[in-house]
């Protein structure tokens, strides 16, 4: 039976995210992970900002949840390498969250997603608490379905380019399947989330774990708001000038007629 953690049952002495440790002292998987998770933080901060007018929400990037009480503390936490949770306050006491620690605050990412460097083995790994020997740690794929149970998690084999999203329905993470456009709705958001081919920062042209919007505009990041907002001026500028033309075009045009007009005696000026 998955043990359920209520308030009451936790003790004032459990430390907090002041207390625990903010790394297990393994390395970021791959090179992508920190340009992978501007983007889909960048991207997706308008959208959040509007769902949460009061600033009540918190994304983290590699950070700890901590779900249990254990020794070492950071055998009890997973890191995904980027989650969202709604609802609570972006700092505590207005210090810069280290970790976030699920026991204090209950409320569960609304999506987590993995960059899996491998196979996604890791990722999926759904061995119950109950089967870990001595030592060991439940698969991260359990823990989030079954003690944290987050709505949403996604899971991206960066070398393989595949993507999967898993829905929590009944307990249970369930394969959502790809829309017409290859992507994949995160309906309480109001976006899906797919695969973009392009190039990001210094890296080369690759696939990208990218937000568009249930209509399919793809959301953007402040370097390509800025390219698109140089693109329209320039092809304002471009307008201008293409007026200016024409303007003066009209302007010899005339000139000319006014000019054959009174070689004829006929003043150009003259009312009609």
């Amino acid at each position: 039976m998955t043990e359920i953690f209520t308030k009451s049952d936790i003790p004032p002495a459990f430390p907090d995210h002041t207390q625990l440790p903010e790394s297990d002292g393994t390395f970021v998987k791959n090179f992508q992970e920190h340009p992978q998770c501007i983007i889909l933080t960048e991207s997706i901060t308008p959208v959040l900002q509007n769902l949460h007018p009061d600033g009540q929400y918190c994304i983290g990037q590699d950070c700890g949840i901590y779900w249990r009480e254990t020794e070492p503390p950071e055998k009890g936490a997973e890191a995904p390498d980027w989650f969202y949770v709604p609802g609570v306050p972006p700092r505590l006491e207005g210090q810069i969250r280290r970790s976030y620690v699920f026991w204090r605050e209950y409320t569960p990412p609304m999506i987590a997603i993995e960059l899996a460097s491998g196979n996604g083995e890791e990722e999926r790994d759904a061995t119950p608490l109950s089967r870990t020997g001595e030592g060991t740690r439940p698969g991260k794929f359990w823990v989030y379905q079954q003690i944290i149970r987050i709505p949403y998690y996604a899971i991206y084999e960066v070398n393989n380019g595949k993507l999967e999203v898993y829905h929590l329905t009944d307990f249970t993470y369930r394969k959502i399947p790809p829309n017409e456009r290859g992507h994949y709705p995160i309906l309480p958001l109001g976006v899906e989330l797919g695969l973009w081919q392009g190039s990001f920062l210094n890296n080369p042209e690759q696939l990208w774990l990218r937000w568009w919007d249930l209509d399919g505009n793809l959301l953007l990041v402040g370097q390509e708001i800025a390219e698109l907002e140089r693109q329209r001026a320039e092809q304002e500028k471009q307008r201008a000038e293409q007026e200016r033309q024409r303007a003066e075009q009209a302007e010899r045009k005339a000139a000319i007629l006014a000019e054959r007009l009174r070689a004829m005696g006929i003043d150009p000026d003259m009312d009609i």
